[in-house]
């Protein structure tokens, strides 16, 4: 909305003025008109010429108010047209001294008494650290150097109190520079801050350099004054300008000034003048320090010295360090050095240094001869690089994959802080032991062992070690050593078992005295103990061997024999034979047993044989007989009846053949007739045997045999009744329809045949017992036999020194694998067959 001008507002006052002077005289000759109307009525009472006269006056009242308003208004219009425009004026002034204000980058702070500071304008951006908010602006103390903020905070105090004006050059903590100016006006106060230009910018870098000079020079002169070695300053004209404590000291001056004044000098009077000089100008020449070792005299003792001069832009600065002891240690060092490299020599490790620059500075024999290199050669100090290039070249390193990453790592021990150790396999079959230690000059000692002989050696104990601790341990028999202290050294864990003795008893070697108190415990007869204990520690030249035997409370017998060893040392050995003389006494009734055993078996066999065969055979052949035609016809009911005499004759015959094999095994007396067995005959034969039962059971005989199952060394007879015996046990418990699966193959120098069928299967529970005699199951099946198949099948196959197991699961058949040996062992015995074989 815009304000209206002073013109318009003058001539909407004088529309209204006008429209009030046309209301005044229409007023006015309304009434002049009523009044002249009344007049005629009224002008015999004698009003008419004085109401006339009190109306002119009226309107003449009026215009006169109307001229003087019209005035009025015509001087209020000049006036305030002139206001108007010194306000225009005025208003060009502040945007003109605004846009000059902030045209320039700077902070405008204004003060006025009683009011407190303001901010004007804040416009600088190029100043770091300034803040561009105005309440962190305020705080000084926050955003300008410390020393800044000083200088800043007693410049406004001074201004705001005396109107005293300042003008300071200030740095903010974020490295920027800036100047302050403050100016007063009566009670008024303007504070200006602005970015430094040109000469002032120049001249506050100056400042700042300067300040920075002069603190690292005072932090200087303060670290010299507290060293404890004397230095001095020197200006162009070789005269002492400044010097430390310690030169003071050491000319026994009292202090710096005085030095000065009186220019004393360290060096003796007789070689400052031709020393000094030339060691100056050297120094000068060469632009760098240069040392000299001269002999000072300080605090009345002469005394070796190292003189550092400096050239410093036409002055020298120059410090004495004392070398005294520097210098003995030398001469100690190179002492203790040669006699170092001497010793060196003699040992047999390798030893070589390196230096930080990877250079040899030391190699001793040892070195030369383990890598075979040309002492002249290595006297020129090769690098280890170079060295170990050499040593490639001739096939001497251990064979690696990258030999760059290899060399790589060896080389980066130097400047390392741990130490290197690594076993190096030579191709020629050495092991070299390789030890890389760091030194503090940044270089490295190599030191290398060749370990094979030792390796070898303890290859060897360790083996000795080992089988010797393995055997004792095998034994049965316990074994103590003692040595000629008469502690424990060796003992095996059938010595802890027999004696009931914790292995943590014996662990600190204890004394056979206390041995034996642990021992007395299952066997307390003192006078056997005594022999023993004598027996071990006894210092006799000649020691007799002892033996003897214990019987102990519970029924046990150890025998036991002391050994005098060559070293000195002593065996004791400690046998329990309790068993063994059970077994000696059991033993000895058995045979007596066994012995009429025997000759009831030979009477039981040969009864058998002559009272039970004679009689089946007789049976079998005449029922033979009557089948055939020869005796007449036979009708259908008296074949069956032959055909079961003759089956039931054959089983019992079977029966009576394995008991007879059984019995004749038990004796020892059934011999095996070892001979080439030819797999595929046998198997044929086997079968041919059950073919019939399995014919009418509906049964399926499957035969695998592999291309290799050839032959094999056995008694084919035997091998002819063993898988006769396992198919006839197959087929009685194999349902109609089933297969049963004959296969052969060879494995591991054993011909293996494997019966399986798909029968009701054995439980686990009695899967151990089918191989006992007469132990007969039907299993759920229609089949129930005698129970000696099985059993003489695990005898014969025994005896042919084979293997056999057995594998059932119920409801899922049973799988039976039988083992012969290939070339016919027979319990340890080796037929010639089988080595001609």
């Amino acid at each position: 909305m815009q304000l209206a001008t002073p013109q318009g507002r003058f001539d909407a006052i004088k529309r209204d003025l006008a429209l009030i002077l046309l209301a005044s005289l229409a007023v006015a000759v309304v009434l002049t008109i009523i009044l002249a109307s009344d007049s005629t009525a009224s002008s015999a009472n004698g009003l008419a010429a004085r109401d006339i006269l009190a109306a002119t006056i009226l309107v003449a009242g009026a215009l006169g108010m109307a001229g003087l308003t019209w005035y009025r208004l015509s001087t209020a219009r000049r006036n305030l047209v002139r206001s108007h425009q010194e306000a225009l004026e005025l208003r060009r002034s502040l945007l003109m001294s605004d846009a000059i204000i902030k045209a320039e980058p700077q902070v405008l702070i204004y003060w006025e008494q009683g009011q407190g500071l303001s901010i004007v304008s804040s416009t600088l951006r190029s100043v770091p650290g300034v803040p561009q908010a105005s309440a962190e602006l305020m705080h000084f103390g926050a955003w300008l150097a410390p020393s800044a903020a000083d200088e800043l905070k007693a410049g406004l105090d001074a201004l705001f109190g005396s109107g005293t004006p300042f003008n300071l050059l200030l740095r903010t903590k974020a490295g920027g520079h800036l100047e302050a100016d403050g100016r007063s006006a009566g009670t008024r106060a303007v504070v200006r801050l602005r970015d430094l230009t040109g000469h002032k910018r120049d001249l506050m870098k100056i400042l700042d350099r300067h300040h920075e000079l002069s603190r690292d020079i005072q932090s200087s002169r303060a670290l010299l004054d507290a060293l404890p070695m004397p230095i001095w300053l020197r200006d162009a004209e070789g005269r002492i300008e400044w010097s430390n404590r310690a030169y003071v000291a050491a000319v026994e001056a009292t202090d710096g000034s005085q030095v000065i004044a009186r220019q004393i000098e360290l060096l003796e009077s007789r070689q400052r003048v031709g020393l000094d000089s030339a060691f100056r100008s050297r120094a000068t020449a060469s632009a760098s320090s240069s040392t000299m070792r001269l002999p000072l005299i300080i605090g009345g003792e002469r005394r070796q010295h190292d003189v550092i001069m400096l050239p410093l832009e036409g002055r020298m600065a120059n410090a004495a360090f004392d070398i005294s002891a520097l210098a003995r240690a030398e001469v100690e060092l190179a002492r203790l050095s040669s006699a170092n490299d001497k010793t060196l020599d003699r040992v047999a490790t390798g030893v070589a240094i390196f230096n930080g620059e990877q250079k040899l500075t030391f190699f001793n024999d040892a070195y030369c001869r383990l890598w075979q290199l040309d002492a002249a050669w290595l006297e020129t100090g090769p690098t280890n690089g170079e060295i170990l290039d050499q040593l490639r070249e001739r096939s001497t390193l251990p064979a690696v994959v990258d030999y760059r990453p290899w060399k790589a790592k060896l080389l980066s021990a130097y400047g390392g802080d741990a130490e290197h150790e690594d076993w190096w396999h030579l191709p020629g079959g050495r092991t070299l032991h390789v030890v890389i230690e760091q030194r503090a000059d940044g270089g490295v000692t190599y030191l290398i062992d060749d370990a094979t002989e030792r390796f070898a050696l303890e290859s060897r104990y360790n083996a000795l070690i080992d089988v010797q601790r393995e055997t004792l341990d095998s034994l049965h028999e316990g074994v103590a050593v003692f040595g000629t202290d008469g502690r424990l050294k060796l003992f095996n864990s059938a010595f802890l078992k027999i004696w009931k003795l914790a292995r943590r008893t014996l662990a600190d070697a204890p004394h056979i005295d206390a041995i034996i108190r642990h021992a007395r415990v299952h066997y307390d007869e003192p006078a056997t103990w005594q022999q023993i204990a004598n027996a071990a520690t006894a210092l006799l030249d000649e020691r007799d061997p002892l033996e003897g035997q214990m019987v102990r409370p519970d029924n046990s017998v150890i025998d036991f024999a002391v050994t005098p060893l060559p070293d000195g040392a002593t065996l004791l050995t400690f046998a329990d034979v309790t068993d063994a003389k059970r077994y000696e006494r059991a033993l000895i009734e058995r045979n007596e047993a066994l012995v009429a055993a025997d000759q009831l078996k030979s009477q039981f066999i040969s009864h058998v044989s002559y009272e039970l065969r004679t009689p089946l055979t007789n049976i079998i052949g005449f029922g033979e007989l009557l089948s055939t035609p020869r005796t007449g016809p036979l009708n259908d009911k008296q074949r069956e009846y032959l055909g079961d005499i003759s089956g039931s004759s054959k089983t019992l015959l079977s029966i009576i053949d394995d008991i007879l094999d059984l019995a004749t095994i038990d004796a020892g007396g059934l011999e095996l007739k070892l001979g080439t067995v030819d797999v595929r005959d046998v198997i044929d034969a086997a079968i041919k045997g059950v073919h019939e039962r399995a014919g009418r059971a509906r049964l399926t005989i499957d035969i695998a045999v592999a291309d290799h199952a050839t032959t094999f060394i056995g008694d084919e007879a035997r091998v002819r009744q063993i898988l006769y015996n396992l198919l006839s046990n197959a087929v009685g418990f194999s349902r109609p329809g089933d297969t049963i699966h004959l296969s052969c193959w060879r494995e591991r120098r054993m011909m293996t045949f494997m019966i399986e069928d798909q029968g009701v299967g054995i439980p686990k529970e009695q899967q151990a017992r089918v191989f006992e005699r007469f132990e007969s199951r039907s299993h759920g099946s229609k089949h129930r036999g005698a129970g000696l198949g099985l059993p003489v099948v695990k005898s014969l196959v025994e005896l042919h020194g084979g293997d056999m197991t057995l594998d059932s699961e119920p409801g899922h058949g049973t799988r039976i694998t039988v083992r012969f040996p290939e070339h016919g062992t027979v319990r340890g015995v080796v037929d010639e067959s089988a080595k001609r074989a």
